[in-house]
């Protein structure tokens, strides 16, 4: 059994040795693999792009493979990355000391390469179960979306949901293939978790609810900001998964099922912000509910835009970026 492509495996040791024979196990076995030469790399590179896996050596300058799994553990949008410490000798501690940090599984160096390759596995598949992540993405999917909109009624605490989804993705994906259209949604996400790194707070969540339709949670007082960062990231993005000749008209020639050819300008991002201002949200259909009406009026908008609701009046378009 072999792995596919898109497992990517994040390895962190300072012994440039070590994460040869890494190397050597992973990549013929499927994985695709980048390193990290110390704790802080590592850190950097998970916040940079998550990967599918992270392995960490116990002891690292900089930072350590405790220290680092900790921040991955505590943060919402990087807690799901299932992460597997090495330790340099089998000692009760260093397992007892990885597991707290938040480790899913150990490896004792020196390892067997089978057994390395086994335990890979199976932590990705368990982590895949409990997370029900989307697959072309691996952000949360619906079960876990539920879970914590559910969580965030419960705490009674001022929250803000962006439901977000893509303006004529579909013309873009008929027009340019799958292939094409499937970049665009993994970009989608990549510009999701790059705004929220900046403009976000450590429990905002991401999901991925399906096609080209996301979600974030976040605190109500940096929503609209976040907002606006993602439009300019998305819009900055955009442009560059169109053909040269088809970014410089700026619009697609799109043929449709009828024959018929049309003008259909770039994509964009429509989003919806549902608040608790005002109002007393006590089930996630609730929030789904406004969510749907408000994304209807951000999707008539020209270009990217987001329509937060205010209480007692029509929504109201937010700024662009």
């Amino acid at each position: 059994m072999t792995s596919k492509a898109h497992n990517r495996v994040l390895v962190a040791d300072d012994d440039p040795d070590l994460r040869d024979i890494l190397r050597s196990v992973l990549e013929p076995a499927g994985f695709a693999v980048t390193e990290a030469a110390d704790g802080t790399q590592a850190w950097e590179a998970v916040c940079a792009k998550p990967p599918d896996l992270v392995i960490l050596d116990y002891l690292m300058p900089r930072m350590s493979g405790p220290e680092v799994c900790g921040r991955l553990k505590r943060d919402t949008v990087l807690c799901h990355v299932p992460v597997i410490m090495l330790t340099g000798k089998s000692e009760v501690q260093d397992k007892v000391a990885g597991i707290d940090a938040g480790a899913d599984d150990y490896v004792v160096k020196p390892f067997d390469p089978q057994e390395l390759l086994a335990r890979v596995r199976m932590v990705l598949r368990r982590a895949s179960v409990d997370l029900e992540a989307n697959p072309l993405t691996k952000l949360p999917g619906n079960v876990s979306i539920q879970r914590e909109l559910e969580r965030r009624i419960a705490s009674g605490e001022a929250y803000a949901v962006c439901y977000l989804d893509l303006n004529r993705f579909k013309a873009f994906n008929d027009h340019y293939g799958f292939k094409r259209g499937d970049e665009v949604i993994q970009r989608t996400a990549e510009v999701l978790l790059q705004s929220v790194r900046t403009h976000g707070t450590p429990r905002d969540f991401i999901g991925h609810i399906g096609g080209d339709d996301f979600i974030v949670m976040t605190s109500r007082g940096g929503a609209e900001a976040l907002c606006g960062a993602i439009i300019q990231r998305f819009d900055a993005m955009a442009g560059g998964l169109y053909d040269e000749e088809d970014r410089a008209r700026g619009y697609l020639l799109h043929t449709d099922r009828r024959g018929q050819e049309l003008r259909v300008p770039l994509l964009s991002i429509a989003i919806a912000l549902v608040t608790t201002d005002g109002q007393r949200i006590t089930h996630p259909g609730e929030v789904a509910k406004i969510g749907a009406e408000l994304k209807a009026y951000a999707k008539r908008c020209e270009g990217s835009a987001y329509v937060k609701e205010r209480r007692g009046s029509p929504p109201t378009e937010g700024k662009r970026a």
